[in-house]
């Protein structure tokens, strides 16, 4: 990865993570599991594209393509249920429910969206910095 797609992906997850701890520990809104996983894809991710960017490991897609992807199949299925597309085939038992509206900004924003918008820039970054650092490489 460049510089500048590891800055952008450190940016996007740092946002997102003071976003998620904003919503739990000031608006006091409790997260579902499945917001539960999705902290767990996206809090570390702040840390090793900073250690990436700092280091200027290009190879930092390799340890962070696990953690995005698995957070975008999460955050697909959340939003899925969300939007009632699709049926839980098990039941979100501890704490809230996934399906529970706790924001809804001009209608269409919700936190479950918010989550899905940033795997999905998350995800199209490396895949984009992935094959851009492969071609740098193949003319070489």
């Amino acid at each position: 990865m460049k510089s500048k797609f590891i800055y952008l992906s450190w940016l996007l997850s740092t946002i997102a993570t003071i976003g998620s701890l904003y919503f739990s520990n000031v608006l006091e809104l409790p997260p579902c599991s499945l917001c539960w996983w999705q902290r767990i894809c996206m809090f570390p991710l702040v840390i090793l594209f900073a250690i990436g960017f700092i280091k200027k490991d290009n190879n930092c897609i390799y340890y962070t393509t696990p953690l995005v992807t698995g957070g975008l199949f999460i955050s697909i299925y959340h939003n899925l249920l969300y939007y009632g597309v699709i049926e839980s085939f098990t039941a979100c038992t501890s704490g809230l429910s996934c399906t529970s509206k706790q924001i809804e900004w001009f209608g269409l924003i919700t936190i479950p969206l918010l989550a899905l918008l940033t795997f999905t820039l998350l995800t199209i970054i490396t895949i984009y910095s992935t094959l851009n650092y492969r071609n740098s490489h193949e003319e070489k």
